[in-house]
Parts: structure tokens; sequence; C-alpha cells
């Protein structure tokens, strides 16, 4: 469905996708299957976004953003593509961003050019992300930093993988995994 008052020029947008009012989608973006594109989002050309992600109220993705499946993009997130902007200057290439699968971006969340947040990882409401993130790590603050991870049932762990209950965890090549005592 795409909502009568939004501006959409993309004939790559799959099936199942909902595009709410005041969005503006580009010619050249690519959006997949059962994604929900919220009111007020506005989406470059060169941008490819997943199937089945959110994309809340308020969001801009600029050329050069990747992102995977099952991402939510959380409202007013902020995306960068140049490092050194200028009025009437454009770089040669914007900078790539991407956005691994079920990776998670909380609200007023800003994200520089040329960062890779892993998959699952989460970054929290606010944070300023100035480099690589891990998959399934935790991230926030102004500049982020690890705070610690995030299981596959989404349990927040210490940066040393323990849990509340001080069970710990182990990380190789995927989600932390409970240690069995």
């Amino acid at each position: 469905m795409i909502h009568p008052l939004s501006d959409v020029k993309s004939r790559h947008i799959g099936h199942g996708t909902t595009v709410w009012q005041y969005a503006v989608i580009l010619e050249h973006a690519v959006i997949g299957e059962r994604c929900n594109i919220n009111c007020h989002v506005f989406i470059e050309n060169d941008v490819r976004i997943g199937n089945e992600v959110t994309i809340k109220s308020g969001v801009q993705i600029w050329d050069g953003v990747r992102l995977a499946d099952h991402v939510f993009i959380g409202p007013n997130v902020t995306f960068t593509n140049d490092l050194v902007p200028r009025s009437k200057i454009r770089p040669a290439a914007f900078l790539e961003t991407h956005v691994g699968e079920w990776a998670s971006i909380g609200a007023n969340a800003t994200i520089l050019a040329g960062i890779t947040i892993g998959c699952g990882a989460m970054i929290g409401a606010g944070a300023v992300v100035t480099r690589d993130v891990p998959p399934y790590s935790v991230w926030y603050g102004n500049p982020a930093t690890l705070k610690g991870y995030i299981t596959s049932d989404n349990k927040i762990l210490s940066p040393d993988l323990k849990d509340k209950e001080g069970s710990s965890y182990t990380l190789e090549n995927g989600p932390p995994i409970l240690l069995k005592p």
C-alpha cells in the first residue's frame, strides 16, 4: 500500500511494503518486501533496503545507505553520507553505510558515513555512531561506545559477556551463547 499523500518515484518496491503519507522515495531506490516506511521519511536514489525492514517517522536515508533484512530504524534516526560536506560540492562517490540483518537503531541516533553496523547489533537512542559496530553488540552514548552484547532472545549482557544473574556467555560466529556451568 502506497499512501496517496506520499511521493514515490521508485518502481522497485517489493510486494507487501507499506509507504505512509508524506514519505518521499526517489526513482532509483530499491526497497524489499513487507517493509513499513512511516510518514515523513525521505529515501534518496542510491539506497538499498532489504525485506521486512521498519523505518519509523522522520528518518532520512541518503545515497550509499544499505539496510539488510529485518532492520529496525527508530524515529528521527539520521544517516550521513559525506564526512566533509560543502554546499554545492558533491564528492565523486558517497561513502557506503551498511546495517546488518536484525540490527536495531534507536530514536534520534546519528550514524556517520562509511560505518558498518553488524548483524543483530543494538544502537541506543540518541547515540552518535562514529565507528564500526560488531555483530550482536550494544552501543550508546556520544560518541557511542560498547556497553555490552545482546543474545538471540534479546537478553542484554555486560561487556564481559555476563547476564544480570552472573551467568557467562561466549561469542563465536553468532549471537552470544550461554556457557554450561
